[in-house]
């Protein structure tokens, strides 16, 4: 029995799967050199990662910042799923809690945010897509005043603020990376009302060998032995 001969359709699907796939991988690669190097970050680098030719990257992407405009439409999609996690809050201030936590936790795994986001005010300054994000953490924050969980001078802008300063520990990398849920704590811990409690901060604090590790990003041998415990008392951070 003969095997059918191939159609027009079967030889369009391959080709449509292979050019979804390559601009899929574009993007990925796109992210990772853009978290280290901004979004100035080389073009043809990106294609040679991605392992396509340079004309395949500009056949999806014909300028620089058409390839910014995808990586920012991806990040948008990524943060409206939050808006589902913070309407099934309980209270206004536990929504707080979740905002800033994923926003930040967001912000920590993907470095190149914000450089994406920076290049996007200065690409298109009126962008509106994210104005029904900042009105519901604006009506957020009103409910938690109103309920008396939030001290009553802060404002939407502060915690956009402040999630981004703790986020931004994702651009530091080595030992900074995995302390954003404690300095996260102790942020909400501010934005607290002073009549609630404090509920213990996670983790721990760095060392201070392991805080000069991380700003200065010592050799390997160096970092091992920052980790070791000192044989006397440690020289306060920034010594």
């Amino acid at each position: 029995m003969t095997s059918p001969e191939p159609t027009q359709q079967d030889g369009v699907q391959p080709r449509r799967r292979d050019a979804r796939q390559n601009r899929e991988r574009l993007l990925l690669e796109a992210r990772a050199l853009i978290a280290v190097h901004g979004v100035d970050a080389s073009l043809e680098e990106i294609a040679r990662r991605a392992d396509v030719g340079v004309a395949t990257l500009y056949r999806n992407f014909p300028t620089r910042d058409d390839l910014i405009r995808a990586l920012h439409e991806i990040a948008l999609a990524e943060l409206a799923t939050v808006k589902d996690e913070i309407a099934a809050a309980p209270t206004a201030w536990d929504g707080i809690v979740v905002y800033t936590e994923r926003v930040a936790e967001w912000l920590v795994a993907d470095p190149a945010l914000p450089f994406i986001l920076k290049r996007m005010e200065t690409i298109d300054p009126t962008l509106g897509k994210g104005k029904d994000f900042q009105t519901v953490i604006a009506a957020l924050v009103a409910q938690a005043k109103r309920d008396g969980a939030l001290r009553p001078d802060v404002d939407a802008v502060d915690l956009a603020v402040l999630v981004t300063m703790v986020g931004s520990l994702g651009t530091l990398g080595g030992g900074y990376t995995g302390q954003w849920r404690r300095q996260l704590s102790i942020v909400l811990d501010g934005l607290r009302s002073k009549d609630l409690d404090r509920p213990k901060l996670p983790g721990r604090p760095l060392g201070a060998r392991e805080f000069q590790a991380a700003v200065h990003g010592l050799s390997r041998r160096g970092k091992r032995a920052a980790t070791r415990p000192p044989a006397g008392p440690a020289s306060a951070p920034g010594a």
